[in-house]
């Protein structure tokens, strides 16, 4: 239902409908299946991207509500269901036992998203679990075989395949002009040295990297622990990974820890024949495509009162698109075995960087576990 603009209203209900703000009434979403998806897990995440996205959706008709909340902190719960009219509940095993739901998203913190995940899809609910959709491979297998054998569906949190600079640079890539593309280039900087850099960060490179690229075959990954400034222990602070693609191209990836983090931050370029694009901070996409012509631009106009951060960061689509798989209309563009990929290649770097060698994929998950957390020193 996104129409093709850059986070902002659409120009046929801008101008046609005089809709400026594109809230007046939309009949095809106020006559989709009603929807109850509760959310376990109510941080940072899900009061600042998830609830306000799904209230934008409610905005635009989108029928789907959300009954209930889980927060073990009693405070915080409650000023979640009171600010969204719905109920809290300390304990996530409660409240699947008492509200009738379709679906979850599981927002609670890393090392829980298995145990969560797998209790929803036990009961039969769709789930969309936030990234890394584990921390273990192992898991994060198994919860994808559970969701296909069950007929279920499983979506990884990736918003940026969903933000519109990254729909149009795919859209570029599958219909052209940047087809075939030969090379690659990614680059993600975390000043904040309280966050895993791979697993919590450069995560959404990983994925962007697959939706754009396809599938790796091989990583080498050179890691320095420069500044050992990371409160957590992390045992690098600025990170290279050169990616060989199945489909012959090549790729790196290079992110720091050390970097600032409220200056440019996130760029991606991708290369084929006579032409390439870059997309600059998940804001502005940038073709170019021929010697002598101009660069093509593509950014939102600021300051500018009809651009929605909900759409334009991507959540308000990938929830949409999590709604839509739900009632078997759409297929998600991100699913769990997406999430499981993304989180194959962090595991990769970690085996990289400890073997010192090329790491060929796919990785053997027990064994990959197993070594990946001796690097990082963990039980």
């Amino acid at each position: 239902m996104l129409e093709d603009t850059f986070g902002h209203t659409s120009y046929r209900r801008a101008f046609e409908l005089a809709d400026v703000y594109g809230v007046g009434f939309e009949e095809e979403r106020a006559r989709r299946q009603p929807l109850r998806v509760a959310i376990i897990g109510a941080g940072g995440v899900t009061q600042s991207k998830h609830l306000p996205a799904i209230w934008r959706l409610r905005t635009l008709w989108e029928q789907v509500e959300v009954p209930a909340v889980v927060k073990r902190n009693e405070r915080d719960g409650r000023k979640v269901a009171e600010l969204y009219g719905c109920r809290w509940y300390a304990d996530y095993l409660d409240m699947l036992a008492n509200e009738a739901l379709d679906g979850v998203i599981v927002a609670s913190p890393d090392d829980l998203h298995y145990e969560h995940t797998l209790a929803c899809l036990e009961r039969g609910l769709h789930v969309l679990v936030e990234k890394p959709i584990t921390r273990s491979l192992v898991h994060s297998e198994e919860m994808c075989r559970v969701a296909d054998e069950k007929g279920l569906v499983l979506m990884t949190v990736a918003n940026k395949r969903y933000s519109p600079p990254y729909r149009w640079a795919k859209k570029f890539v599958v219909e052209g002009p940047v087809t075939e593309p030969a090379m690659y280039a990614g680059k993600f900087n975390l000043g904040y040295d309280y966050v895993w850099l791979l697993e919590q960060g450069t995560i959404h490179i990983f994925d962007i990297t697959r939706f754009l690229m396809g599938d790796i075959s091989s990583v080498y990954a050179l890691g320095v622990n420069k500044y050992n400034r990371n409160q957590l222990g992390y045992p690098v602070d600025n990170i290279t990974i050169s990616l060989q693609f199945t489909s012959g191209s090549v790729g790196s990836i290079y992110t720091s820890a050390t970097a600032l983090s409220f200056k440019p931050w996130e760029r991606v370029e991708v290369y084929g024949n006579k032409s390439w694009l870059a997309v600059e901070d998940q804001f502005e996409l940038i073709l170019y495509d021929e010697e002598v012509g101009p660069a093509k631009h593509w950014r939102p106009a600021i300051p500018n009162t009809l651009i929605f951060d909900e759409e334009f960061g991507g959540f308000l689509g990938m929830i949409e698109n999590f709604l839509q798989a739900m009632r078997g209309i759409e297929q998600p563009v991100v699913t769990g075995w997406d999430g499981h990929r993304a989180y194959e290649l962090n595991v990769a770097s970690h085996l990289s960087m400890h073997r010192h060698e090329e790491v060929y994929l796919p990785l053997n998950p027990a064994e990959a576990d197993e070594e990946a957390r001796a690097f990082l020193n963990q039980p």
